[in-house]
């Protein structure tokens, strides 16, 4: 089970000095990616989660790769309506690229209605918009030349080099918890990405939910590789919490239910919407992330210590 960060590219702290810092102690720590979250316009229902300045995800990815020699390299999640999808495979395609095959993709349908109205894309259209996306983006990672005829973006003989070093293209996890978002990590995912879930519901409802569609497409199931809150408390909370949140034994457990589960890989997210990033809040966290590795996770095997 590979182990991950959630890297915080927004707020007061967030700058290009800061975001190095913590992208080489994570890698310097044995964690196996840094992973970047995206918003293009950030609307005041934005902003109240995630204040700016906000580093775009993709820009800022390749920017890490040239300071970075071995950690994987993702976002989580790229919002897939809000930029044509060849521009998007090119770019993901560069960074795969610059990175010696480090990129991985993963992608969502949005939630922001008010950012969508900005961009110009109906908001009522998103899902069936990200679908048509991630199949032309594929082809475009697929082929030098490619061409794709689709309700929502066509084109024709296209050159989409240089394609990316990962063949037939980078991972993609796929981010959502509808059903919507379940057969898209079905038919283009190779991983489902759900976020900022309990342990019961994943359990209980996400998986077999996700295994219920693999059948009815008649497709594999796609691997679980989830984003967990990481929130160290004094204390043990009570069952109504999300994975990752709660005293060290607590999370502790969770990373062993994810195992247990056949997590492929698990991102770390030490960002909590609306909580301003205070002077000294990057150092601290990467110091609660240094300790983990040290005391709960040996990022190495994956195992729990």
């Amino acid at each position: 089970m590979k182990i991950g960060v959630n890297l915080p590219n927004y707020g007061p702290e967030a700058s290009p000095d800061h975001l190095v810092e913590w992208a080489r102690r994570i890698e310097s720590a044995g964690y196996h990616y840094v992973m970047l979250s995206d918003h293009v316009a950030i609307t005041p229902e934005v902003q109240n989660l995630f204040p700016a300045p906000f580093y775009d995800p993709l820009t800022t990815l390749a920017y890490l790769a040239a300071a970075t020699d071995r950690i994987g390299l993702g976002t989580t999640v790229t919002i897939l309506p809000y930029r044509h999808p060849v521009h998007t495979a090119r770019v993901v395609a560069n960074i795969d690229r610059f990175s010696n095959g480090r990129m991985t993709f993963g992608a969502a349908a949005g939630w922001a209605a008010r950012e969508f109205a900005v961009l110009g894309v109906p908001y009522h259209r998103r899902g069936a918009i990200s679908d048509e996306y991630l199949a032309a983006m594929k082809a475009c990672w697929a082929d030098e030349v490619a061409s794709f005829d689709g309700e929502h973006v066509s084109f024709r003989q296209i050159h989409t080099g240089p394609l990316p070093v990962q063949r037939p293209g980078p991972p993609v996890w796929v981010g959502g918890h509808s059903y919507g978002a379940l057969r898209r990590a079905v038919r283009f995912g190779d991983a489902w990405h759900p976020t900022s879930v309990s342990g019961d519901w994943l359990l209980g409802v996400g998986l077999p939910a996700l295994r219920r569609v693999a059948d009815d497409e008649a497709r594999p199931v796609p691997a679980l590789a989830p984003r967990i809150k990481l929130r160290l408390t004094g204390r043990a909370l009570s069952n109504a919490r999300v994975l990752g949140e709660g005293s060290l034994a607590q999370i502790r457990d969770d990373l062993a239910l994810l195992a247990e589960a056949g997590a492929q890989s698990v991102i770390l997210d030490p960002t909590y919407p609306g909580e301003h990033r205070e002077q000294g809040r990057t150092e601290r966290d990467i110091e609660l992330l240094e300790m983990f590795v040290n005391e709960v996770i040996d990022v190495k095997s994956g195992d729990l210590l």
